[in-house]
């Protein structure tokens, strides 16, 4: 029988982290509110201590090891939430880290966990290989191996947060970001003890859905691969620990694809005015997409992290806004006749559609005979206005080509 982590050791990594970790807000959203049909409110860990939950779990770990453990120095694996977590934490006890990220690793979580004081090795191009390398280095060195959730002291630390929530309000349900398990195993520890009625569901990529397919086999399953912008919750195989506790404490397991969560991070940016990485953002992503009953409410939704390359958010802004129907990006021919693009620029102005950019092309296209090809971006107010559009087009004699509002994403 594997123990699981109960409610003392859930408080006594809140003790052991006061003054440490922020006890991060609770946010209502009248917006996601509205979309999901029930009261919703964000659980705020993208403002925690290095954009994330991580130093939860990652300094309760730390400060737990012996003397001789913390002279050996401790070493981890990370594509970046956890190497920042186990960096600071490493500093604030006065211990030396060692952190394996594989090269694919975002330039500003990596600049990010040097700045904070731990050593950065590069390895491998997933973040299997940076693991791998950390476990060879750490039994030829002696180190700790700091895993970013198999362990009961992480899973404890992690807890604190839904131990804030419930402290903070009356839970109906708690949806989490999953991808080894540790956040959601803390998390459900602390709520199903604090309020028993209480509902705890996981959302996951929709390619990197291990634990879906665990709870699916009754065991533990390994994932050929995966394939997701969501690299902090991109996990091959969640861990033995984490899903006894999952398969004991959480309600239910859900994915959702990473158009949805682009959307999510987009309409967090918009209109929360919160800065959300994509693995921080599925939970949100999950009750915009209908992918959980909202019940009971309210519903809390953990926003995991904000640690996001600014250069990524711009791409998936531009997708979720894309995929919304917010961008038309299509190609016609008119006439090669004074006045045409006039016509064409007076029938968009007359849909209320917003021009962002026009290229038009005598050569080097395979237009008709005295036509030209004219390409066009412009801006919409969703998806049926974009459908609207591209009809009265049709409807004046011009044909449309990429015309669906995700093209060009």
């Amino acid at each position: 029988m594997t123990t699981l982590v109960g409610l003392r050791e859930v408080e006594a990594a809140r003790d052991n982290l006061a003054g440490v970790a922020r006890h991060t807000p609770l946010e209502p959203s009248r917006t996601v509110s509205a979309l999901a049909g029930a009261e919703v409110l964000f659980k705020c860990e993208n403002l925690q201590l290095t954009g994330s939950f991580k130093i939860r779990g990652a300094y309760h770990r730390l400060s737990r090891l012996s003397a001789p453990e913390r002279a050996a120095g401790v070493v981890a694996a990370s594509a970046g939430n956890h190497a920042q977590g186990v960096a600071l934490a490493a500093r604030l006890l006065g211990l030396s880290a060692t952190v394996f990220m594989p090269r694919s690793a975002a330039l500003p979580k990596v600049e990010a966990t040097r700045n904070y004081g731990a050593e950065v090795v590069l390895e491998g191009e997933v973040f299997d290989d940076a693991e791998t390398a950390a476990e060879k280095f750490s039994a030829e060195t002696g180190r700790v191996f700091i895993h970013p959730f198999e362990h009961p002291d992480v899973i404890a630390g992690q807890g604190t947060a839904g131990l804030e929530m419930a402290d903070d309000t009356a839970i109906g349900t708690v949806v989490v970001p999953v991808g080894g398990g540790g956040l959601i195993s803390g998390i459900a520890a602390a709520v199903k003890a604090r309020q028993p009625m209480a509902r705890v569901v996981g959302v996951q990529a929709a390619s990197a859905a291990a634990v879906v397919a665990s709870r699916r086999a009754g065991e533990p399953v390994v994932l050929s691969s995966v394939h997701t912008f969501c690299d902090g919750i991109a996990v091959k195989r969640p861990g033995d620990l984490t899903m006894a506790h999952m398969d004991a404490l959480v309600d239910d397991v859900v994915a959702v694809d990473d158009e949805a969560t682009a959307r999510a991070v987009g309409l967090l940016l918009e209109r929360a005015k919160l800065v959300v990485e994509p693995a921080g953002a599925v939970a949100v992503a999950a009750l915009l997409e209908h992918a959980i009953e909202p019940a009971p409410p309210p519903v809390l939704a953990v926003l995991s992290g904000g640690n996001v390359d600014p250069l990524l958010l711009l791409q998936i802004v531009r997708y979720g806004l894309s995929s919304a129907g917010r961008y038309l990006n299509f190609r016609t021919f008119l006439d090669d006749r004074p006045g045409q693009l006039h016509r064409l620029l007076g029938i968009l102005a007359e849909e209320e559609a917003n021009v962002l950019s026009v290229e038009h092309h005598r050569t080097g296209v395979a237009a008709p005979m005295q036509k030209v090809e004219v390409a066009l971006s412009v801006e919409t107010r969703d998806r049926a206005h974009a459908d609207a559009l591209t009809s009265r087009l049709r409807r004046e004699g011009y044909p449309v080509y990429g015309g669906s509002p995700r093209a060009g994403s």
